[in-house]
């Protein structure tokens, strides 16, 4: 699990900078129109799911990237395809996080409906970065194959309200007692073992109950 501390005096004012700080970095995300940026992103049941998985994750982090690729394929299957649980992605930027921040303002900014394909195509993207390619291009090719233009995609990064809102969100996550990713609560239980088998035994002991 990767592991991220925010400093204790500012928190917002660390999460804030580090959003703006993406502006530099990527030089280049307004959506369309900024993006939905209120809420949770969620797959799979509705609302008044009898159950609900929360994953914290962020899109620079190596482990949240190992879960993507080989867990979340079977786990899609057998608890989201069949609309047994409601799966919610929080973000929750883990260093560099001014580069995670402009992945997930881009993947606001591209919709709700293109919204996981742009996380897990930034996800899939750290073995690039780890031979050399700069994170700027592999964000823009994500922004591009989800339809934003280049202007589109060096707007959505100053999207303001975005960034405070994003801001807010994960702030809920440190006052929840999230300090890595990734992390995962089903009906708002912590699950230390993020493997299948540790999320199926939680998940479906909670399915097992009338």
């Amino acid at each position: 699990m990767a592991t991220f501390r925010y400093a204790s005096m500012s928190r917002r004012a660390a999460l804030t900078a580090a959003a703006l700080a993406a502006m530099a970095t990527v030089a280049g995300c307004t959506a369309k129109t900024g993006g939905d940026a209120k809420g949770d992103m969620a797959l799979g049941a509705g609302a008044d799911a009898k159950i609900t998985v929360v994953e914290y994750a962020s899109v620079t982090c190596g482990h949240c990237a190992v879960w993507n690729e080989e867990v979340w394929p079977e786990f899609k299957t057998k608890y989201v395809d069949t609309k047994k649980v409601r799966f919610v992605f929080r973000e929750f930027p883990t260093p560099p996080q001014d580069i995670a921040a402009a992945g997930f303002l881009i993947a606001r900014c591209a919709g709700e409906d293109k919204y996981f394909d742009v996380v897990h195509d930034i996800m899939a993207s750290q073995k690039e970065w780890a031979a050399g390619v700069a994170p700027r291009t592999t964000l823009f090719r994500a922004a591009a194959a989800a339809g934003l233009s280049q202007e589109q995609t060096e707007v959505c990064i100053r999207d303001k309200a975005a960034i405070e809102e994003m801001s807010d969100r994960i702030e809920a996550g440190i006052d929840a007692g999230v300090t890595g990713t990734p992390t995962f609560l089903v009906n708002g239980t912590k699950v230390v073992d993020s493997s299948l088998s540790g999320l199926s035994q939680a998940i479906d002991a909670e399915l097992a109950k009338k």
